[in-house]
């Protein structure tokens, strides 16, 4: 009773924020699980869908796909995207350094895994949880490293891009009309016209958003919450701009590019597995995780999307959809189980190495 009255005492409106606080967090935990249950949603309907897209007559090949498929194959995929994500971790910490932080390479790999084992539940929250480990073992600050994951995904949407481009070069002249099909389903108007509106309106409502958050800012600078917020933006602007003093962005670029190598390797190596893609070279490969990764994008891991957009690739390169939907679903169960079992692994070491280090 004596220290809550003293908190009260020094602070006098500390409940009302600790309320206030616990309302907030509460409401974006709804909205996560809220925007989950949507994107989930829309992965189970392209399953659904992506099912009913096989005749009646072609069941029996994609079964058959399945059943005769090389698992054996999986094993040199879970070796290629396990490597890709090491060189992921060393390239994480490429990032820390001009911070001043150099934490150990098992620790940041760690991180890594159980952060894509968490976002398997619910999107994003895995890069919180990788700030929120390597903060608790390493003593780094977790808005900082917001910031450097923020540098990793821009550098990965631009690898995306570059993937694309070598993709289109590659095969234009198969995957061309396809992707000039998904931009103007995505920008057409009702009447089949380009709509500049709809960019527009995209970009008001981000200026809006932006203009009004810096007008509240100032005139709620006063609270403890907004300059709490406020110190957490300038931790993710320092964790951005280290980009900018980076001592190894040779090494960073290799990291980069051999993460995404590793990515098209798995993809070629995952197409040898079943019967129907095996014959399909390394253009067919690009091609296929470019279009394919926009599948992991939009629905959580991937479900659903990955194989549909995997196979509608195929498809332009002469695979019927059942077979290419057989191996891009091979493909996508894949990756899941080697996030689901490493991912387990590390969130069981964690702990059990931080307390054999310490001692």
């Amino acid at each position: 009773m004596y220290r809550e009255n003293l908190t009260n005492f020094a602070y006098p409106h500390s409940g009302l924020f600790l309320k206030c606080n616990k309302q907030a967090v509460m409401k974006i935990k709804w909205l996560s699980v809220i925007q989950y249950l949507i994107f989930l949603g829309i992965g189970i309907f392209l399953v659904w869908w992506s099912l009913h897209q096989i005749p009646d007559e072609k069941w029996e090949d994609f079964k058959g796909s399945l059943k005769t498929a090389n698992y054996w194959l999986m094993i040199p995929v879970f070796l290629i995207l396990s490597l890709s994500h090491v060189i992921r971790s060393m390239r994480w910490k490429i990032l820390m350094k001009p911070m001043g932080y150099s934490p150990g390479l098992i620790n940041v790999f760690f991180a890594v895994m159980i952060g894509y084992l968490a976002n398997l539940a619910i999107p994003r929250l895995g890069e919180v949880l990788r700030c929120t480990i390597l903060s608790r073992y390493e003593k780094i600050p977790a808005d900082k490293l917001i910031g450097t994951i923020l540098v990793e995904r821009a550098f990965d949407v631009i690898c995306l891009g570059l993937v694309f481009v070598i993709a289109f070069i590659g095969q234009y002249d198969v995957i061309g009309g396809y992707a000039i099909q998904l931009f103007r389903e995505a920008f057409e108007s009702g009447s089949g016209h380009f709509s500049i509106q709809k960019i527009v309106i995209i970009l008001l409502v981000l200026t809006a958003v932006i203009i009004a958050l810096v007008i509240l800012f100032k005139k709620l600078n006063h609270l403890s919450i907004v300059s709490a917020i406020r110190k957490i933006i300038r931790g993710i602007w320092e964790g951005l701009i280290s980009i900018r003093n980076l001592q190894q962005k040779g090494l960073f670029l290799l990291y980069s590019a051999a993460i995404w190598a590793l990515y098209i390797g798995g993809t070629w190596v995952g197409l040898w597995a079943t019967t129907g893609t095996a014959g399909l070279g390394l253009p067919a490969a690009i091609s296929a995780l470019a279009f394919a990764s926009i599948g992991m994008i939009i629905t959580p891991g991937g479900i659903g999307a990955y194989a549909f957009f995997l196979a509608k690739v195929l498809e332009k390169n002469g695979v019927s959809f059942e077979i290419g939907f057989a191996n891009g679903t091979l493909q996508w169960f894949a990756q899941f189980i080697i996030i689901l079992i490493v991912g387990f692994i590390c969130l069981g070491l964690l702990p059990w190495y931080n307390k054999k280090h310490a001692a």
